[in-house]
């Protein structure tokens, strides 16, 4: 159900449509006279004090042809709450199945661009992966914003940007692992040159030629390719030191040799979230023109158990020198993102490296599905995450990082072990690896998005799959503190 939506600052004077109308906490609706009839004026009136307002968002049917939706704001409503009240408003509409209705701005103060959040949670809410369904749900809501109070348009493509970079992650994380192979997501990456980017695509000879062999090492198994790409952005005149942002594309897990069970399986699809993220990031702040130089970095790879897979027991070298004793080759994203964050360290000189991954199951035992894992050298920039976090409601928890938890990976036959055999810190015992591989002291962040690129319930601003969480949150970190 697609939502489309137009602007008209006229208003006239009685709307004999379906409408969307604003009121306080305590749903007083005096203002509301000269926009509605005065029989609309008495039936909301007399429904309201037999009802109560324990709602925020209440809907009603004034006829068979016309129903009236009120939206309670509360005195200190954040942006995040207008973007909830319009998931909210999303869910009735679709209950009742309208395809028409109108937003009156009028019936709003000028505090901020509260109309333009709500809109916001309404197409975020809205997004459904039916590609492969051959009876499509309803058709569009066509949604008329009336009236002096509506979005400029310069937030109106923001709104936008950040919408279709989200839906395409969301479309990534969402396709089953025969179409979106290695081979295909590259393809598919490179399409996004068309925007602005700067793309660069090493394939498997180019990479063994770089020795990333921890990177090569994942995908040997399997007879698509293994690819490290990356996508610039430069939005800034000068010649600043890059934002990178690395992402972990494992586009299916079986887990390799070290065999996953059967059930639960089909979810490996999402196990390349990390870099979706990154690529959904990447094509927003191309389509905003974001006022900064940023560089994505993705490692594509698909573990599969094949004849030429990797072995556990292997020994590797990877790209910045230190060797890797492979364990088990179900731990395979630190693997991935070990070569990509030494190569994007080494050739972009950021300024900071944040790297996303659904690494592990540990981070869902001790955060569940209400916040990512953030784990960094660096307090000012996991500060800044966290404030993205709460302002955009996709949340991270800091966790421990100490060279304490060194020994847990150190291993006898190399330089280092992809697992910990003793057991425990899971999570940070990952991270702790990830961190081995930053070689110049440049300010890094890993977000274990293990509980969040996938939810099978839905949340407030999504309806259950994939969520995109990671590209909202990135997107406020550079807009609030780098742009």
């Amino acid at each position: 159900m697609n939502i489309k939506i137009t602007y008209k600052s006229q208003v006239s004077a009685k709307s004999n449509g379906n409408l969307i109308l604003f009121v306080d906490e305590g749903f007083k609706i005096t203002a509301l006279k000269k926009y509605i009839s005065n029989s609309e004026y008495s039936y909301i009136s007399d429904l309201l004090n037999k009802k109560g307002t324990k709602k925020k968002v209440i809907n009603f049917n004034i006829s068979s042809k016309k129903k009236i939706i009120l939206v309670s704001l509360k005195k200190n409503l954040s942006d995040a709450d207008a973007e909830n009240l319009g998931a909210k408003c999303y869910d009735i509409l679709k209950e009742l199945k309208e395809k028409h209705i109108s937003v009156n701005s009028d019936t709003i103060d000028k505090r901020r661009n509260i109309v333009g959040y709500f809109l916001h949670g309404i197409k975020l809410k809205s997004y459904k992966f039916e590609k492969y369904k051959t009876k499509k749900n309803e058709g569009d809501i066509n949604i008329n914003v009336i009236g002096k109070n509506i979005p400029n348009y310069k937030d109106q493509l923001k709104f936008k940007s950040i919408e279709e970079g989200t839906f395409y992650t969301r479309d990534l994380v969402s396709e089953p692992g025969n179409v979106l192979h290695p081979d295909e997501y590259a393809k598919r990456i490179k399409s996004l040159s068309k925007f602005g980017l700067k793309i660069k695509i090493y394939n498997d000879r180019e990479l063994k030629k770089l020795g990333m062999n921890t990177l090569l090492g994942v995908g040997q198994g399997s007879i698509r390719g293994s690819y490290l790409v990356t996508m610039e952005w430069n939005g800034s005149k000068n010649k600043s030191k890059p934002l990178a942002f690395v992402g972990k594309g494992v586009c299916f897990d079986t887990g390799g040799i070290s065999l996953k069970p059967a059930k639960f399986m089909e979810d490996m699809t999402y196990d390349m979230a990390g870099s979706a993220v990154v690529v959904g990031l990447m094509k927003t702040l191309a389509l905003r023109k974001a006022k900064i130089n940023a560089v994505g970095v993705v490692g594509l790879v698909e573990n599969m158990p094949g004849g030429n897979a990797q072995r556990p027991g292997d020994i590797v070298k990877s790209y910045s020198g230190k060797t890797v004793e492979i364990l088990n080759t179900d731990a395979e994203g630190r693997l991935v993102l070990a070569d990509a964050l030494t190569f994007t360290e080494e050739k972009f000189k950021p300024k900071f490296i944040v790297d996303l991954a659904t690494l592990t199951g540990a981070i869902i035992v001790s955060l569940g599905s209400e916040y990512a894992g953030l784990f960094s050298n660096d307090d000012k920039l996991s500060k800044q995450l966290i404030k993205s976090g709460e302002y955009v409601e996709e949340k991270v928890w800091r966790m421990p990082l100490n060279k304490n938890y060194d020994k847990l990976i150190d291993s006898k036959n190399a330089d280092m072990q992809n697992i910990n055999y003793v057991g425990g810190a899971g999570s940070t015992t990952a991270a702790q690896f990830l961190q081995r591989f930053i070689l110049n002291e440049t300010p890094w962040a890993h977000l274990d998005i293990a509980g969040m690129a996938f939810s099978k319930y839905g949340g407030a601003l999504n309806s259950g799959g994939a969520t995109g969480y990671g590209v909202r949150l990135l997107n406020k970190l550079i807009e609030d503190h780098y742009e």
